[in-house]
């Protein structure tokens, strides 16, 4: 076996962490293979002497790859300000390919829509401390600041990530248990379940860009708001439980892309109102945050 030969073994070693790595810092299984190969190309051209640790290395450079991309994408964003940025999401209903399942249900859908909302560099930084235990120390020469200024770095997308809820700890409790059986009950198509968790009086408000054509922007009464969840029934496996604008809600995230939130008003101990949020514009308005397990 040649020099060459061995160190791709050495890489292939290291390809499914990379992979991880760049997944979570870019939420596209294509843009993270695009990384890890764009890190297996410096490596081969870069003179083995100088790599003391393999593995550290790979990864420094995996996540500086995923840097300049997450910057490029994010200037690309800031040159369509005011237009409907497009979807790097397939359509809905279309499958992806089954490794991307699997790796957005274990990310969580509703953190990749909040990653999304993140800067690269806090983006970069809270991927590499929170999910990797990679020291500040490493962190911060990627992120081209000093290892206090990349903790502190982290610590603000933290506090990005979790939110701040509007309701005391037992409210939120009590909201999510009651969000997550509308959910599961809309998942399943069963109106006799989702009836249960509205108030009589329930109004269910929409923006155009979340309806689809022919559907009202205002619908009032249990019944008939139950009736219609057949119709998000396609989107409710996209769907996970978040903080949106600090109350118990839904996003709806397709491959972890955001396409639709659901703004969820609680009244007692029954949904009182829920307004489907699908405007481009205002969904980036939205204060999102991840629901702490």
């Amino acid at each position: 076996m040649n020099e060459h030969d061995s160190l791709a073994d050495r890489f292939e070693a290291q390809r499914p962490h990379l992979r991880a790595v760049a997944f979570r810092m870019l939420g596209s299984t294509s843009e993270a293979e695009d990384a890890v190969q764009e890190t297996w190309m410096r490596l081969d051209r870069t003179d083995r002497a100088d790599i003391v640790n393999l593995g550290g290395w790979l990864r420094t450079v995996v996540s500086n790859v995923c840097l300049d991309m997450l910057r490029s994408r994010r200037a690309r964003r800031e040159e369509l300000v005011g237009e409907q940025v497009p979807d790097r999401s397939s359509p809905v209903g279309q499958e992806t390919p089954e490794r991307e399942v699997i790796l957005v249900d274990e990310v969580g859908r509703a953190l990749l829509v909040v990653l999304d909302a993140l800067t690269p560099a806090e983006r970069v930084a809270f991927v590499l401390h929170e999910t990797f235990a990679v020291p500040f120390a490493e962190i911060a020469p990627i992120v081209g600041r000093s290892p206090v200024a990349a903790k502190k770095l982290a610590s603000r997308a933290r506090r990005k990530v979790r939110g701040t809820p509007s309701v005391s700890g037992a409210e939120l409790a009590e909201h999510r248990q009651l969000v997550e059986a509308f959910l599961a009950a809309a998942r399943s198509g069963d109106v006799t379940g989702v009836v249960a968790v509205l108030a009589p009086d329930v109004v269910r408000v929409a923006d155009r860009a979340a309806l689809s054509a022919g559907r009202a922007t205002e619908v009032s009464g249990a019944q008939a708001v139950a009736e219609e969840i057949a119709g998000f029934g396609r989107n409710a496996r996209f769907a996970e439980p978040a903080l949106v604008n600090g109350a118990v809600g839904l996003v709806v995230a397709p491959h972890g892309r955001l396409l639709l939130a659901l703004a969820i008003t609680v009244e007692g101990t029954k949904i009182a109102r829920y307004e489907l949020i699908g405007d481009p514009a205002r969904l980036r308005s939205l204060e999102l945050a991840v629901l702490d397990t």
